[in-house]
């Protein structure tokens, strides 16, 4: 199974052009497809409704969109005035190949700024019906300015990742409404921009610790980078590039497993030869 991520930035690609067809050749032949800062409404890219887009051009796939923040659109003081009832909603979406079973947008938490922007982010939880049996994909997108969010975001997250099957996921006792009860899988693939670098403050916090005689050991509750469990990290490695200044770069996007998973990864690469955005798709494989 090919998963692949990529944070789209509205459409835009380092050359500052909206072409949702150029990302999504570059995503061609992934099976999951965790995206991020996806948009309807957005005064920047004409409003458009980027999820139809995308969604068109992956017929045979089946989709979620989870927009975490959501507001009345209003028009930009040099732009095109939005359709009457128009919304801006900002968030992420997931394309699989199978079934997407049930799914929950979690809202992580935030803290109100002043003369910063900082829209509310979100984790979209996908219940896939894989070949080789269920799993869950969760599309995630960090706080951008300050480690301290990021860090309480992620000790969130991974709370309630820990905590999905005694929650049930999106609901149960289905029966009563004549659904059926999804599954409820301890597996799972997170997958997004989460807005830091390998070994900061933030990215230990989900990983855990590294150093010391033991390194960094694998425990049950604690996702694995994917990259470093195939040492497919380099000193040079990045996934982001400044559009104005591309000697700018920064690795701030990541998949992290469950345990039961690590030993089905196969590869990890990014793909920086994409310029449909100002980052870059992330790939791993994982086998049956």
């Amino acid at each position: 199974m090919n998963f692949a991520s990529y944070n789209i930035q509205y459409g835009f690609g380092l050359d500052g052009r909206y072409d949702l067809e150029r990302i999504a050749r570059s995503l061609e032949g992934a099976d999951v497809i965790a995206l991020q800062e996806v948009t309807r409404g957005f005064s920047r890219n004409g409003f458009a409704d980027m999820v139809a887009g995308i969604a068109a051009l992956f017929p045979d796939y089946f989709w979620v969109y989870g927009p975490a923040c959501d507001m009345h659109a209003e028009a930009a003081p040099s732009g095109p005035a939005p359709v009457r009832g128009t919304r801006f909603q900002f968030g992420n979406m997931v394309l699989s190949r199978w079934p997407i079973v049930s799914i929950r947008t979690l809202l992580l938490p935030r803290s109100r700024t002043i003369g910063k922007i900082n829209l509310q982010r979100g984790a979209t939880e996908a219940v896939i019906a894989a070949p080789g049996g269920a799993l869950r994909l969760y599309s995630v997108h960090l706080d951008h300015v300050s480690a301290d969010e990021r860090i309480r975001q992620l000790q969130f997250l991974n709370a309630h990742i820990n905590a999905f099957v005694h929650e049930g996921g999106s609901l149960t006792g289905g029966g009563e409404f004549d659904l059926p009860e999804p599954s409820l899988p301890e597996d799972y693939v997170i997958m997004g921009d989460f807005n830091m670098e390998p070994e900061s403050p933030e990215y230990c916090a989900l990983a855990g610790a590294g150093g010391g005689y033991y390194g960094r050991i694998a425990r049950i509750g604690t996702p694995v980078d994917a990259f470093a469990a195939l040492q497919a990290h380099r000193p040079e490695s990045y996934s982001w590039m400044d559009p104005e200044d591309h000697g700018k770069r920064m690795h701030l996007d990541y998949c992290f497993v469950s345990c039961g998973l690590v030993s089905r990864l196969k590869s990890a690469r990014i793909d920086t030869q994409s310029v449909g955005s100002d980052h870059f798709p992330l790939w791993v494989a994982i086998g049956d």
